[in-house]
């Protein structure tokens, strides 16, 4: 698909009490966006800050006709921020990146470059990251081989919030209606011709991290069953497994000790004959809830109101 000769460019930044970073990092954004060839707009989604992170960004936006400010009524979180962002985008392409620093600028020109060579999704993937701890580097690659794993395997481990969408991506993204939402996850879904650019993260310019580790972890854990049920379903298979052991297990029992007579000495009591019958009891009552999940998988999967399928050209 021919990209425009002049492009124009949408950077949505979401800011969450970023008072320290807003004023630096504009100034280094706006003296890049200003030597390029393309046009552009800074939307700015302040997520409830409690400093005058507000404030910086009204005072800017004063300034310059190519900023916009969208003020959350109290703090919603990065997800809701970056939608709002990615609806209220104009441009022929949407970039979407962190206020703090860590992004780097100048790969805003590659982002770009891939998307006119005719990728419709450019995700930065972070190699590497200054001041990462080894719990927060290994555990990132454990989550993204678990993910991998009950997915469609479609996301690449060190993907990041940090990537360009072109404006039909940008649209069906729009018309996606879930409320509990993680932006990257639901992107990989939609498909379409992408790209990846790998990057070292900035050191963050100032300030501390808005997502602590407790945060980290439940993006996770919603990451997971936002985008497979197959967790919901593993009861249902351990319920197969104990049950199938046990009533084995109980028969090699009972034909040992009353049919056979004890030939191999195992001294098999009635306690554990009991045992046996109470794990395979078990494993019925987890085979059932395992039943019951099929039918909360089709629930999940009808509430989420996703599109049957998604176009990427239409001749």
């Amino acid at each position: 698909m021919a990209r425009p000769a002049t492009p124009f460019i949408s950077i949505v930044i979401p800011a969450y009490n970023e008072s320290a970073n807003i004023l630096p990092f504009y100034h280094a954004l706006s003296d890049f966006l200003n030597k390029q060839s393309w046009q552009h707009e800074i939307i700015y989604v302040n997520d409830g800050s409690q400093d005058d992170t507000a404030d910086l960004i009204t005072s800017l936006k004063a300034k310059s006709p190519t900023i916009k400010l969208i003020n959350f009524s109290r703090n919603f979180g990065k997800e809701a921020a970056t939608t709002a962002g990615i609806r209220t985008a104009k441009g022929d392409a949407v970039i979407m990146m962190d206020a703090d620093g860590q992004h780097p600028i100048e790969l805003i020109s590659t982002l770009v470059e891939q998307w006119l060579d005719g990728a419709e999704v450019v995700v930065g993937v972070r190699k590497s990251n200054q001041r990462e701890g080894a719990v927060k580097r290994y555990g990132s690659r454990l989550f993204y081989k678990i993910l991998n794993s009950l997915t469609d395997g479609n996301t690449r481990a060190g993907s990041t919030d940090y990537r360009l969408i072109d404006r039909k991506v940008a649209n069906q993204f729009n018309e996606l209606s879930e409320h509990n939402r993680i932006t990257r996850g639901l992107i990989d879904w939609l498909g379409f011709n992408r790209a990846y650019v790998e990057f070292s993260a900035n050191a963050r310019a100032a300030g501390k991290a808005s997502y602590s580790f407790r945060m980290l972890v439940k993006l996770a854990l919603h990451a997971f069953v936002s985008q497979s049920t197959l967790p919901l379903l593993f009861t249902g298979a351990l319920g197969l497994f104990v049950m199938t052991a046990s009533a084995l297990l109980g028969v090699f029992m009972v034909i040992d000790k009353y049919l056979l007579g004890d030939p191999l000495s195992l001294g098999i009591s009635g306690t554990a004959i009991l045992a046996v019958f109470l794990s395979f009891l078990v494993g019925i009552v987890l085979g059932c809830q395992g039943l019951l999940a099929l039918y909360i998988e089709s629930i999940h999967n009808e509430t989420q109101n996703r599109p049957l399928y998604v176009i990427s050209e239409d001749d």
